[in-house]
């Protein structure tokens, strides 16, 4: 006979950030810079205010993301030892 094997209420909460456009918006930017050094200069000005752009709203949305998580989660599980019990 099966047994009604359930896990029941979690018991440690997982955040995970929103998707977010400023990584990829980061390496545009610096390809603008790598790509003005062999062209004309005025890729490598718009490609790095793109990047310091990008890069400041990716440092703000993950302090934003960092604040919103809980200060102290208690733990219900067992804590796995470090180091194996039997050698």
């Amino acid at each position: 006979m099966a047994e009604d094997r359930r896990d029941g209420e979690p018991t440690e909460l997982l955040y995970l950030p929103a998707p977010s456009w400023q990584p990829a918006l980061l390496a545009a930017g610096l390809a603008g810079v790598v790509v003005s050094l062999f062209t004309w200069w005025p890729y490598g000005v718009v490609g790095a205010v793109v990047a310091v752009v990008a890069l400041l709203a990716w440092i703000r949305d993950a302090r934003r993301d960092y604040s919103r998580l809980p200060r102290n989660q208690r733990l219900t599980s067992a804590v796995i030892p470090a180091v194996p019990l039997k050698r």
